[in-house]
């Protein structure tokens, strides 16, 4: 294999990039995000790797959710808190009820480029290029907007350095405290039956809180009561961009992206002699290879030798996207090829993506239905497997929003247009994510036993 270096996938084709007219005015942003300071740390990473390895052991398990494609315009300190909060949610959910410790990665502070099936949109006879994320171009569909625009990363940065700011704040704060888990209901969820058990969960986490108070163990004396750890992910997608942030640790030589605890290759960028793939392959962080319908066993095997060589436990998260009606078909096969040749690695499963479907008024939707049994079946096929289903991935936000259709809460076509906000795919609000987080509880509690 070929010497790596940090510009090395410059010489491997590449897919889903955008094009950009001025090619000076990118070399000087690309310049100035070099001299940035970096938004994570190496030994950040080395960490959430270590926890990974938990989940990899059958230990732990891994909450991955957040925005589908953050944008510059719905960035606001309540939409980050209101996403910790469910967030927080749906770990405590799992770690109480389905008795494993939670690994809690967010699509925060970066997830703002998005692969597209098409290079061109038309709409009324006019065509124009992609919206590919608000790193990239504007979602308006204007000739302007669409233009590939450099400063775009300098804003992009800024607005993550920010998010990153107010997480960490957050998870060490006080926020995160267990004696504030009734505090983490968002006001809007109140009415609905799945909050209403989690707030009697929650009445019985205080309970538990109480005793342990008297035993002498509390938030002041345990860290793990009053703070969690809380990383950050996204796909690493805009190349130039993540080149700039790659940084040589100083304590151990290793090259990590320092824009994100964790990045992973869509689907759409898993070539095996693609840019994408070098790129990450000589990077150090944690990172995932999402596969689809369409992955290949042998591939896949070949993916993870070019990226984790070393069979590190911890380093990788194979993040599975079938679709509900693919999964018991497709999923086996890579599973089994995988433990044949005993490789270490977690395995997720992205319920969203393979569900999106086009509603009756013309909406892009996911129903809740369809996302609840592929989880399912991620379960029942790994039982069936006798491996361990580690991890979901979710399109998620704390917003009200009226996006994918169903939920014990439900949610009609009709309601669709009511509170449509994404800029790109459909995603899960604060109650259908709380359902979902029971689901997986009541999985995790059943193999316990």
């Amino acid at each position: 294999m070929s010497q790596w270096n940090r510009s090395s996938w410059r010489e491997k084709p590449i897919l889903q990039q955008p094009i950009y007219p001025n090619q000076e005015q990118l070399k000087n942003v690309l310049n100035e995000l070099q001299d940035y300071p970096p938004l994570v740390f190496a030994g950040e990473a080395r960490s959430l790797k270590e926890q990974l390895a938990e989940v990899a052991h059958r230990r732990a398990f891994l909450l991955q959710g957040g925005d589908c494609a953050e944008s510059f315009s719905e960035f606001h300190a309540k939409n980050i808190r209101d996403t910790f909060k469910v967030l927080l949610q749906m770990a405590v959910v799992m770690t109480y009820a389905g008795g494993l410790p939670v690994v809690k990665v967010g699509r925060l502070g970066g997830q703002f480029a998005k692969p597209r099936s098409s290079d061109y949109e038309t709409f009324d006879g006019i065509t124009l290029d992609s919206y590919r994320g608000d790193i990239i171009n504007g979602v308006d569909f204007t000739p302007e907007a669409r233009i590939p625009d450099p400063q775009r990363m300098i804003k992009a940065y800024n607005q993550s350095a920010a998010t990153l700011n107010l997480l960490r704040a957050f998870a060490s704060g006080g926020l995160a405290d267990l004696h504030q888990v009734h505090k983490w209901t968002l006001d809007f969820a109140h009415k609905s039956e799945i909050s209403q058990k989690f707030e009697d969960m929650a009445e019985d986490i205080g309970k538990s809180l109480k005793f342990m108070e008297a035993c002498g163990i509390n938030s002041k004396t345990y860290r793990t009561l009053r703070e969690t750890d809380f990383f950050t992910s996204h796909e690493a997608l805009l190349l130039p961009y993540e080149e700039a942030f790659t940084r040589q640790d100083s304590l151990t030589g290793e090259w990590y992206d320092t824009s994100a605890h964790m990045l992973w290759i869509g689907d759409r960028t898993r070539q095996l002699d693609g840019a994408h793939v070098e790129y990450m392959r000589g990077i150090n962080n944690p990172i995932g290879i999402k596969a689809g319908p369409s992955m290949d066993p042998d591939d896949l095997v070949r993916l993870v030798e070019t990226l984790n060589p070393k069979n590190e436990a911890g380093r990788l998260n194979i993040i599975v996207r079938m679709g509900a009606d693919k999964v018991g078909d497709g999923m086996p096969k890579l599973i089994r090829a995988i433990e044949k040749e005993g490789m270490k690695v977690v395995w997720s499963c992205d319920p969203m993506h393979g569900n999106t479907i086009k509603s009756s008024n013309n909406f892009k939707t996911r129903p809740v239905d369809s996302v609840l049994t592929e989880m399912k079946q991620f379960f029942q096929v790994h039982k069936a497997e006798g491996t361990f289903a580690g991890g979901v991935h979710l399109e998620m936000t704390g917003k009200n929003v009226t996006e994918c259709i169903g939920g014990s809460f439900v949610v009609t076509e009709e309601d669709l247009s009511s509170r449509y906000h994404t800029h790109c795919d459909p995603r899960l609000n604060a109650d259908q994510s709380l359902e979902l987080a029971f689901l997986i509880a009541d999985t995790l509690k059943e193999a316990q036993n």
